[in-house]
C-alpha cells in the first residue's frame, strides 16, 4: 500500500515540472503566433480574451495547465504530514481550480468601459497571485535551509513585482476599461508570473530529490541496528 501511494505521488509531484513548462511554452508560442504581440508592452490575459486570434489555442492549453496544477497540489498534500506542505498542496489545488472558474470570464479587448468580465478576470488574477506569495511563504519552512533562502528572496522580489503589476492593470482596467496595458506591462507581468513557475517546478524537483534520500539513509539504518541486534544475540548465546 505504501509503495502504491509513492508510485501515485511521485507523477502527481512530476506534473508540478509539467504545469510551468506548459504556462511558459503556451505563452511563448501564443505570442509569437499572435503578429505584432508585443511580450513587453501586452498583458499574458490579451492572449486568452475575447476577439484574440490566439484565444482557441489558449483555452484548452489552459485548462490542461490548470488540471496539472491540481493534480501537484494533491502530490504535495500527500508527500508528507508536515503541515507546511498540506497548506501548500491546498493552496496549489485553489489556483488550478481558480483557472476553471476564469474561463468564462475572460478580458474584453477594446472596450470603453470597465466591463464585470473584465473586472471580474483582475480579481481572480489577483487572487491566484496572492495565493502563490502564500505558498512560498509556507514553502519557506518546508524544505530545507537553501530552497528557504530561495523561497523568502522569491517571494520579496515578487510582491514587490506584483504590487506595481496589480495597481497598473487594475486601475487601468477599473477607469478606461481594457484599451491597451500600460507601458512595460507586460514585461512586468512575465517577471512576476515567470517567477511563480520557477518555483513551482523547483518545490516539485526538491521533493522528489529528497524522497529518494530518506530512503536510502532509512535502510542503511536498519541494516545497522540489525546487524548490532544480530551480534548482541550471538554474544549473549
Amino acid at each position: 500500500m505504501v509503495e502504491t501511494k509513492g508510485r501515485l505521488r511521485n507523477p502527481l509531484l512530476i506534473c508540478g515540472i509539467l504545469s510551468s513548462l506548459l504556462w511558459v511554452g503556451t505563452d511563448i508560442l501564443a505570442g509569437t503566433l499572435w503578429n505584432g504581440y508585443s511580450f513587453t508592452h501586452q498583458a499574458i490575459s490579451e492572449l486568452s480574451g475575447i476577439g484574440a486570434p490566439t484565444r482557441p489555442l489558449m483555452i484548452p492549453l489552459g485548462l490542461t495547465y490548470s488540471v496539472l496544477v491540481i493534480a501537484f497540489g494533491f502530490g504535495v498534500w500527500k508527500y508528507s504530514r508536515k503541515r507546511a506542505l498540506r497548506i501548500i498542496g491546498g493552496l496549489m489545488v485553489t489556483i488550478g481550480t481558480l483557472g476553471f472558474i476564469g474561463v468564462p470570464l475572460p478580458l474584453q479587448l477594446g472596450v470603453a468601459e470597465a466591463t464585470f468580465t473584465n473586472i471580474m478576470h483582475s480579481i481572480i488574477a489577483g487572487f491566484s497571485g496572492f495565493l502563490f506569495l502564500l505558498s512560498m511563504g509556507f514553502g519557506a519552512s518546508a524544505c530545507g535551509k537553501r530552497f528557504r533562502l530561495y523561497s523568502i528572496g522569491t517571494l520579496l522580489t515578487l510582491i514587490l513585482i506584483g504590487a506595481v503589476s496589480v495597481f497598473m492593470s487594475g486601475a487601468d482596467i477599473t477607469q478606461h476599461g481594457f484599451n491597451e496595458p500600460p507601458q512595460w506591462f507586460g514585461l512586468i507581468e512575465r517577471i512576476d508570473i515567470y517567477g511563480s513557475m520557477l518555483w513551482t517546478a523547483l518545490l516539485a524537483i526538491v521533493l522528489l530529490r529528497a524522497k529518494k534520500e530518506p530512503r536510502t539513509i532509512d535502510r542503511s539504518t536498519t541494516t545497522s541496528k540489525l546487524r548490532e541486534r544480530y551480534s548482541l544475540m550471538n554474544h549473549l548465546i
